[in-house]
């Protein structure tokens, strides 16, 4: 995990530099940097384009290394019920909504 101010952080965001680069590259640069860079919803959306599947915002604070190994291709996508379980029993709310 790289480490850099909230001052550098922000001037990295103003730079807009995610603009050329992949989305796998994006995603995997705001994995390894600790302070936010980007605007949260492009990082969203472009950890969503490079895994090829929805990424839960309780994922992004609750399994990062998780997210980073799958990103790599060391682990395989989660189970939604893996995804589930990464929120404490405690916490869960379940609600189906059909249609």
């Amino acid at each position: 995990m790289i480490e850099i101010n909230k001052e550098i952080a922000i001037e990295l965001a103003r730079s807009e530099f995610w603009k050329t680069m992949s989305v796998k590259d994006l995603a995997l640069f705001q994995l390894e940097v600790k302070k936010l860079c980007m605007p949260f919803s492009v990082f969203h959306k472009a950890i969503e384009e490079a895994l090829n599947r929805p990424v839960w915002t309780h994922e992004m604070g609750l399994n990062w290394e998780g997210l980073k190994e799958e990103l790599l291709g060391k682990r395989p996508k989660p189970t939604m019920e893996e995804i589930i379980n990464l929120i404490p029993e405690d916490k869960r709310v379940i609600m189906e909504v059909r249609l």
